[in-house]
């Protein structure tokens, strides 16, 4: 079995979740070709056979690259089981609580079977001028509050899917 596990992220905070997720899955399925690849870099997804696909949220939405390669490779997406990721609310409560407005639209054009959003992490110090500037207006809390826990559970469920479905394809044979 080979799975695909990527993101789309603009600091490397999403990255470092879609890196959690490839390792949590890795140590669920034993003998799997888990490959973690930059979202940039991913050229088909013919070649697998699960997808997991994420992305950093900004202004509500999921970073533009990701939504291309949704719609680019959509046909071949919905032909094998794809989970979603979106990485983004901060603070404590955790602010926006609304799903990225367009993970419905992501969801119908991959037919995932699921999508998580995980708390994500805010260092001004790598942010540009109107970032900056959009977190200040926004009172956007600073800090990490990526939820590793509930990472690796959320991808040792995928690895429990993904086995599921291996034992009932070796059932109909």
């Amino acid at each position: 079995m080979r799975v695909l596990v990527s993101a789309a992220s603009r600091h490397g905070s999403t990255e470092e979740i879609a890196q959690e997720i490839g390792k949590a899955l890795r140590a669920g399925l034993p003998g799997a070709e888990v490959e973690v690849v930059p979202l940039d870099r991913v050229e088909a997804v013919d070649g697998y056979d699960a997808v997991v696909l994420g992305s950093a949220v900004y202004m509500g939405r999921w970073l533009e690259p990701a939504r291309r390669l949704v719609a680019s490779h959509a046909a071949a997406l919905t032909d094998r089981p794809v989970w979603l990721f979106s990485s983004g609310p901060v603070g404590d409560p955790l602010k926006p609580e609304e799903e990225p407005v367009d993970v419905a639209d992501v969801r119908r054009q991959t037919g995932a079977r699921d999508h998580h959003v995980f708390a994500g992490r805010i260092d001004r110090h790598q942010l540009g001028l109107a970032e900056r500037m959009v977190v200040r207006a926004v009172h956007a809390a600073e800090g990490d509050f990526r939820d590793w826990p509930a990472v690796r559970a959320w991808a040792a469920g995928i690895a429990a899917d993904l086995r599921s479905d291996t034992e009932v394809r070796a059932e109909r044979r």
